[in-house]
């Protein structure tokens, strides 16, 4: 909660901030975390049934990560990505635009919570962390080569060049 706190204070006027720079910065932040938990619980050794047993600061380090994770998030894709969606689909097709991105959304979550027991069962925490890790770069490169700033641009705009574009 304090994390989103203080994300969302950075984030209050959603106007001053160009919108793709922080979802690029989010991105790589996200995968750089789960990328230091993918090594930290890969390396530790198993103290037991699904147990790691941590040496010297790993613990605190894998939880410095999980909270530096959920602060990427809270600063960028968490709000920005919703502020990038209503302002990147033509009026006429926002509303089902917007449905059809909250339902992927939900399905994305779904799908990670799904697969997660079966990836950590087959290959382990580390890699399963470490597979993540890697959308999170693929998200970095997705949004650098696909998606177009939106900031000081109206909504008439893009709806011209959304229709010349097609």
């Amino acid at each position: 909660n304090q994390n989103s706190s203080i994300s969302s204070a950075l984030d209050l006027e959603l106007v001053r901030p160009d919108r793709k720079p922080l979802l690029l910065v989010g991105a790589l932040g996200q995968a750089l975390m789960l990328g230091i938990m993918a090594v930290i619980f890969g390396t530790a050794a198993q103290g037991g049934v699904g147990n790691l047993d941590m040496q010297g600061n790993q613990g605190l380090i894998a939880l410095l990560a999980a909270n530096g994770y959920i602060a990427f998030f809270a600063f960028s894709w968490g709000p920005i990505m919703w502020v990038m969606l209503g302002e990147m689909f033509p009026n006429k097709f926002r509303g089902a635009a917007l449905s059809i991105c909250g339902v992927v959304q939900w399905l994305s979550n779904f799908l990670i919570t799904v697969t997660f027991p079966v990836l950590l069962d087959s290959i382990g925490l580390g890699f399963s962390y470490g597979i993540y890790a890697a959308f999170g770069v693929v998200a970095f490169f997705f949004v650098r080569l696909f998606i177009e700033e939106t900031k000081g641009r109206t909504l008439e705009d893009m709806s011209r060049e959304a229709e010349v574009a097609s």
